[in-house]
């Protein structure tokens, strides 16, 4: 394997030595993010966390332009804009002025066990004493209902009597799946945490998801993050579900067998949501039917407007 630390350089004026120990979070696109959990969750922190780049990472190593082309923008005549992909180490700051650390971008396509490393170099450089990551996956509960999450990590004790609605399954691998992996490996503190997303609304920005992911890191880490603009954001996502489903008698059924089916399944198991039993039943995403789930799907933000 090639030296993982030329995968990445530190930002001009920036001293390793001089880091406290903290927290690191970590957000790089995973395979699966429902209702786009992560990347909501991500620009929101670096919005409003007085965020300061620390390193950088050589992407052109790292990333498949022909497999995931970036977007440009062409403006009549000419090109004004290319997204770039990037992999950002940026330092942050809560709302009580403690230090924390955020890595966000594109998910790696190639060199994963060599970027692992990289990042793990970093948590040891940084005097990291958490590393903490989120998704969203898709499931079939009504949008109605508190946000349920799945937890895991390198040690138990982190996540305290929270069960899975998963038994052992093989599921497609995620850069940040295995960097908790290898962490608990290396004796490191990892822990992460799948938002459930309704999956009919997997394809559109759930802010209730991230509002919900962030909450979770709060509980886990003690960090005072600010969440005023998640729960307008949420509060915009909701309204705008409503609208739609005021109009669709059909719509506003489905939804309604979901909720029963939820409240029915909580209150025979007296659980605080749906998938805190072992032994629950997930629903299929055909309960729900294509026409409820393309319908909305195509809600936004400016459907809101």
């Amino acid at each position: 394997m090639q030296n993982p630390s030329d995968l990445y350089t530190f930002a001009p004026g920036t001293d390793p030595g001089d880091a406290r120990p903290g927290v690191l979070l970590v957000a790089l696109g995973s395979f699966i993010d429902a209702g786009q959990v992560q990347l909501l969750l991500g620009k929101h922190l670096v919005e409003t966390g007085d965020a300061e780049l620390v390193a950088s990472f050589d992407i052109d190593r790292l990333f498949d332009y022909r497999g995931r082309r970036p977007t440009m923008t062409f403006d009549a005549n000419h090109w004004s804009s290319y997204d770039a992909p990037t992999m950002l180490l940026r330092r942050l700051n809560d709302r009580d002025g403690h230090t924390y650390h955020l890595l966000t971008g594109s998910e790696p396509d190639f060199q994963w066990e060599r970027v692992v490393k990289a990042i793990i170099e970093l948590v040891v450089a940084l005097k990291v004493t958490l590393v903490v990551n989120v998704n969203g996956i898709p499931m079939g509960v009504p949008h109605t209902r508190p946000v349920g999450l799945t937890a895991h990590a390198t040690d138990s004790s982190l996540i305290g009597e929270t069960r899975s609605p998963f038994g052992r399954v093989q599921v497609p691998a995620s850069l940040e799946a295995l960097l908790e992996l290898r962490l608990g490996e290396a004796g490191h503190r990892s822990a992460g945490f799948a938002v459930h997303v309704p999956h009919y609304l997997a394809a559109s920005e759930y802010a209730d998801g991230a509002l919900a992911a962030l909450n979770a890191i709060v509980d886990l880490t003690g960090l005072n993050l600010p969440n005023d603009d998640l729960v307008t954001a949420a509060e915009t996502n909701r309204r705008a579900i409503a609208a739609e489903l005021e109009g669709n008698e059909e719509v506003r059924d489905v939804v309604a067998a979901l909720e029963q089916q939820y409240d029915a399944f909580v209150q025979g198991q007296q659980r605080p949501n749906l998938w805190a039993a072992e032994d629950s039943q997930i629903p299929t995403g055909e309960q729900l039917g294509e026409e409820f789930e393309n319908f909305l799907r195509t809600i936004s933000d400016d459907d809101a407007d």
